[in-house]
C-alpha cells in the first residue's frame, strides 16, 4: 500500500516521504479499514507517540495521521459489531501506525459507524476536532447553560466545534485569533471576539471556562481570567498558571463511540458544521503539508475516491 512516513524528528513535514509499505494485519479486537480520508493535526510530529511506543522503543518509520473515513476490509480474531464493507469513522490508536495510508489497522473500539449522508471527508474531519471540543466542554469543563466561554483559536478546526457546542448547550461565547481570523469566528457562532495581537485580552473581566489550544503567555494571562469555580481546560499541556479559586485541566482527547454518533447526528441535522481548510490527495500531502499558505481549518488528504 502507498503511505505517508517520518523518520527524522529534526525535519518536520519536509521530512515526511510517500512510500510502499505492506498492508497491515488485524490484530485481535482489531478492524482493518480501507482509508478513504484521513485527518492530520500539524502538531504530530512533536508528539513523543509518534516516535516510539508506549514503553520508549524507537518505531520509525512511522506512518502518522490519526482520523479517518473509510470502509471496514477485515476483521481480527474476536472482533464483533462489525461487518466488512460497512463504513466507518474514527481515532486511531497514538502509538500505532496511523492513517495517512490506503489501509490502517485500528481497535473496534475506536470506530463509530460513518452515516450514508456523510462524505468520508466530512467524516475524516470530525474525531479530533469535535471529541476534544465535546470533551474539553462537558465532561473537563462541566459546561453549563448560561456560562461564559472563552474559546482560543476560535477560527480553527477545533475552536470552531468548541464554539458552536458552546452555543447549543446556552453559552456565551468570546472568541480569540489573529485579526484575519474574526469574520470566520463570528460565523461559527462567537458573540464577540479578540484579536490577541492587538486587543487586551483582559478587558473581556472574567469568564467561567478557558478553553485553551495556545498555552504559554495566553495561557497563563487566561488563567487569571477564570470566575471562582470555573475551569480552565487546556489540550497544550499543564499551563505554569492556575485559576485563583477554580480548576486547571490538561487533557488528551480520547476517542469514544457514543460521542461520535451525536457529533455525526449533529453535523446531519445542520447543528453543527465541520471547518475543512484544505483537501489533498495522498500523491500530494507532503506538498500540501508543507505549503506556506495559512489555513485556519483542517487539512484533509483524500485517500481514495
Amino acid at each position: 500500500m502507498k503511505a505517508i512516513v517520518v523518520t527524522d524528528q529534526t525535519a518536520g513535514t519536509a521530512g515526511m516521504k510517500l512510500v510502499e509499505r505492506p498492508n497491515p494485519q488485524a490484530a485481535i479486537n482489531d478492524v482493518v479499514v480501507q482509508v478513504y480520508a484521513s485527518g492530520y493535526v500539524g502538531t504530530e510530529l512533536t508528539w513523543p507517540s509518534t516516535w516510539s511506543d508506549r514503553v520508549g522503543h524507537d518505531r520509525m518509520p512511522s506512518i502518522p495521521g490519526h482520523e479517518l473515513a473509510g470502509v471496514v476490509s477485515a476483521l481480527g480474531y474476536g472482533t464483533t459489531g462489525w461487518s466488512v464493507g460497512q463504513r466507518v469513522f474514527g481515532l486511531a490508536d497514538w502509538y500505532r501506525d496511523g492513517t495517512l495510508a490506503e489501509y490502517v489497522a485500528i481497535e473496534a473500539r475506536n470506530l463509530a459507524p460513518l452515516p450514508g449522508d456523510l462524505d468520508f471527508t466530512t467524516g475524516a474531519s470530525l474525531p479530533i476536532s469535535g471529541l476534544t471540543a465535546w470533551q474539553g466542554l462537558f465532561e473537563h469543563g462541566r459546561l453549563r447553560v448560561g456560562q461564559s466561554v472563552l474559546a482560543h483559536g476560535a477560527a480553527g478546526a477545533v475552536g470552531t466545534m468548541v464554539t458552536q457546542l458552546a452555543r447549543a448547550a446556552g453559552a456565551y461565547v468570546i472568541g480569540t485569533g489573529r485579526a484575519a481570523d474574526r469574520q470566520k469566528a463570528l460565523d461559527f457562532g462567537a458573540q464577540e471576539f479578540i484579536d490577541l495581537e492587538h486587543d487586551a485580552l483582559e478587558d473581556i473581566g472574567g469568564v467561567d471556562l478557558v478553553f485553551d489550544v495556545i498555552g504559554g503567555d495566553t495561557g497563563k494571562r487566561s488563567a487569571r481570567l477564570v470566575r471562582a469555580g470555573g475551569t480552565l481546560v487546556s489540550v497544550v499541556g499543564p499551563s505554569e498558571a492556575r485559576p485563583t479559586d477554580g480548576l486547571a485541566v490538561d487533557f488528551v482527547v480520547e476517542s469514544n463511540r457514543d460521542q461520535l454518533r451525536e457529533i455525526a447526528q449533529r453535523v446531519r441535522d445542520g447543528r453543527l458544521r465541520t471547518n475543512i481548510g484544505n483537501v489533498a490527495s495522498l500523491d500530494d500531502a507532503v506538498a500540501a503539508f508543507n505549503s506556506p499558505e495559512r489555513r485556519t481549518g483542517k487539512t484533509i488528504i483524500q485517500v481514495r475516491r
